[in-house]
Formats: structure tokens, C-alpha cells, sequence
């Protein structure tokens, strides 16, 4: 255990250029916490290759090796701040926080109607999503049309990190960033307070239309014929109680894909597990090693069989399965579907429609119809990415060379 430091957040930079930057938070404690910082990372677009975590059960102290894949250069400083404030206050040190499904009712930040028209080019859709992106702006629902004579409208419904969006310079500067992407192609651009019939559209749908369901969830991904090296890396998960008179260790072994670290811990929150120390480590070939010693909520080790067999079962299905994608046939048009769970809290998993649109961008496919939702399947509720691509898909593309493109980026198998 480290000192508790008066900095919440450390970051260190790499010493050699080839080497990791070092992120340290030393915080309060609470279930749940280390799921929320890989959130963080994730959403930067930051890659975790080792980490470190340990906690007397009041403060915590967690150490991150991270780097940069590909996308623009990270913003450290906005990262450190998002990392705080994702850290419990020192007041909460009266007792640990317990996360529970109680907590989902949190109210929500106020959402607003993005609406513009323009002109129809390749990449329009992700150039817009990565504006969206930097701006901090999350995407929670999107209706995207395009008619016949090239013009394209599109609807998001968003939120806003900075909760700025119902001034005019933050309305304005999102507009001008839309702009200088779009150029003189763009038509319209105006940005309101979504009505509250709209914004309950948020709300997750009772169910998804049979055919689709088992389009989305019966069809896996062969995520082994995209990476071979995952084949050489079979996943074992298991728990362990004799190592330990007051944790039960849980071992995981695995090959490495983008957010695996953030698919161990969103689980574990989800079960209310609380983790008193972790190790986490990639090795250059993918293969991944991660020893966690949990305890319940009420602060014993998992002796129930049952219950042990059920958090194995869970944590082998989501780090397997991360995402489910498919291609599939409506009438004469082609469909990706893409799906992820949402956390009980109800986040989903960042950058999901960012990576698909760069993954459609770099095949040159264009996206005629594109819409996200969420839906309960089960006693889960999934977000669900609809892209439906564009009539000369098959000119640049098998269905195949789609399904690995989007794969691949999604996984981050570069």
C-alpha cells in the first residue's frame, strides 16, 4: 500500500518513447472504482498493457502502465481531470460506497437534439462522430437518412461531459467544429433541448423483434478466425480459496483485445465485488495474465460453489464475446449489427460507434442508414448499433472482409 499522495491523479510520462506513460490514483475506496477509471482510459483511446491495484478497504491505490494506439494525441491534462473526477471524495471515507442496481436511477445529464444537413461524402459519419468525440459530447441515440439525391440528415441525441451544451458559445463552437469537417457541404445546424417524449427514448425498449435477436446474440463472432494469435491464448478463468484466509482469488488467462481490462472490471462491479489487490499484465504477444483477490459486498470470500461457477461462467462469456457482430440480409439492403451489454449503471462501452464508422471509413463503405438503441434481451439490456451500408458495399468489400474490418478495429487488432 503507497502513501496516499495529495494529488488524486498522477501522470508520468515515458522516459524512452517506446515505453508506457505511468498513471497513479491514490483515492477513497469504493466497489466498482476500477471499472470506472478503465472506462476513462478506454474513452481516450488509451491502451492498458499492465496494471496494479491494492486497497486496505478504506483508500486505495492504483497504478496503470498505458499507451497510445493510433488515434490523435491523448490530452493528458483532460484525462487527468476525468480520472478525478471519477475518484470518490475524501468524505466518503465514512464508509465505502456499495454499488447496487438502486444506483441506476441516478438522474441522468439533460439531453439535447442535434440536428444538420448536408451533403453526402465518404467517412461523413465518422468525421462527424469524431468531432462529437473531442468534444466531449456522448452519443446516445442517432438517426441517420440519406436520400436519393445524396443528402444526408442526421439526428443525435447527446449529452454533454462539460454540461455546457445549453450555452450558445458551446452550441456554437459544436457547430463551427462540425463545419470546418464538413466544409461547404453542410446545409444546417442546430442544436435544442430534447423534449422530454424524446428524451425518454433513452429509456432502454422492452424487446427487439425475434429475428433480430438471434441475429445479434445466436450468431458469435469468430473472433479467432480475425486474430490467430487468440487461438494460441485459450481463456481460462477460475477462482481460487486457498491462498488466501479472507479473499477469494480469481485468475484469469487470456488473450488481449481493446477494453479487456475495462469487460474484468464493469463484471466484477456488476456481481458488487470489490477488489483489495489486482496485477495485470500484457505480454508483447497478446497473452494476458490477471490475478484479482475479491470479496463479496459483505466482505467474505465467494465460497458458494453456485456463485463461483456463475461469476466464472459470466466473466468467460463477456472477455470471449466482448461485442456481437454480424452482417445480415434485410429485403435487398445489407445490415451490420453490432452489440455490447451496458453496465448496470447504465453506461455503455465508449468509442463503440467511433470504431465502427473508422472501420467502414477504411473500406470505403458507404453507411446509408445508421441507428443505436437499447434493448433488453433476457435480463440484460444491450446497446444496438443498426448501420445499413450503402448499395456499392459489395464493390469494395466482401461480407467477410466487413465483419473482419469492424472486428478488428473494434478489438483493437490493428
Amino acid at each position: 500500500m503507497g502513501i496516499p499522495s495529495d494529488e488524486v491523479v498522477i501522470i508520468r510520462p515515458p522516459e524512452r518513447p517506446e515505453d508506457p506513460s505511468l498513471i497513479t490514483v491514490s483515492c477513497p475506496d469504493k466497489t466498482g472504482l476500477g471499472c470506472d477509471l478503465c472506462r476513462v482510459i478506454l474513452l481516450f483511446g488509451l491502451s492498458i498493457v499492465r496494471g496494479d491495484f491494492s486497497t486496505d478497504g478504506r483508500w486505495c491505490y492504483v497504478l496503470f502502465w498505458v499507451v497510445e494506439r493510433g488515434r490523435k494525441a491523448t490530452r493528458w491534462d483532460l484525462l487527468k481531470k476525468r480520472l478525478v473526477e471519477a475518484c470518490p471524495h475524501a468524505s466518503s471515507l465514512l464508509g465505502i460506497e456499495i454499488y447496487s442496481f438502486s444506483r441506476h436511477t441516478d438522474q441522468r445529464p439533460q439531453v439535447f437534439l442535434l440536428k444538420f444537413s448536408c451533403y453526402d461524402r465518404m467517412g461523413l459519419l465518422h468525421d462527424v462522430t469524431e468531432v462529437l468525440c473531442e468534444l466531449e459530447l456522448t452519443i446516445w441515440r442517432v438517426k441517420v437518412s440519406t436520400t436519393p439525391d445524396g443528402r444526408v440528415f442526421d439526428m443525435f441525441l447527446l449529452t454533454d461531459t462539460r454540461e455546457l451544451l445549453h450555452t450558445k458559445n458551446r452550441q456554437e463552437e459544436t457547430c463551427t467544429q462540425l463545419r470546418a469537417v464538413l466544409g461547404d457541404s453542410m446545409c444546417t445546424c442546430d442544436i435544442d433541448m430534447a423534449s422530454e417524449e424524446i428524451a425518454a427514448c433513452l429509456q432502454a425498449s422492452a424487446s427487439l423483434p425475434p429475428s433480430m435477436t438471434e441475429d445479434m446474440l445466436t450468431q458469435e463472432t469468430q473472433y479467432e478466425a480475425y486474430n490467430p494469435v487468440a487461438s494460441s491464448s485459450p481463456l481460462s478463468v477460475s477462482v481460487d480459496n486457498s491462498l488466501s484466509q479472507a479473499h477469494s482469488l480469481v485468475q484469469i488467462q487470456c488473450h488481449d483485445h481493446k477494453g479487456l481490462l475495462y469487460d474484468i472490471m464493469r463484471t466484477l462491479k456488476d456481481y458488487n465485488m470489490q477488489i483489495s489487490y489486482g496485477r495485470f499484465d500484457a505480454a508483447e504477444n497478446g497473452k494476458c495474465n490477471i490475478d484479482l483477490f475479491v470479496v463479496q459486498n459483505d466482505g467474505k470470500k465467494i465460497v458458494d460453489q453456485n456463485k463461483q461457477d456463475a461469476l466464472c461462467s459470466r466473466l468467460r462469456m463477456e472477455l470471449s464475446s466482448p461485442l456481437h457482430i454480424t452482417l445480415v440480409s434485410r429485403g435487398p439492403d445489407v445490415e451490420l449489427l453490432v452489440a455490447n451489454p451496458v453496465e448496470l449503471c447504465g453506461k455503455g462501452r465508449p468509442l463503440v460507434f467511433y470504431d465502427i464508422t473508422h472501420a467502414l471509413k477504411m473500406l470505403e463503405i458507404r453507411i446509408f442508414l445508421a441507428e443505436i438503441g437499447r434493448h433488453v434481451v433476457g435480463d440484460r439490456e444491450w446497446e444496438v448499433y443498426r448501420v445499413r451500408l450503402g448499395d456499392d458495399h459489395e464493390l469494395c468489400a466482401s461480407r467477410d472482409k466487413i465483419v473482419k474490418g469492424v472486428t478488428k478495429m473494434l478489438m483493437g487488432w490493428h
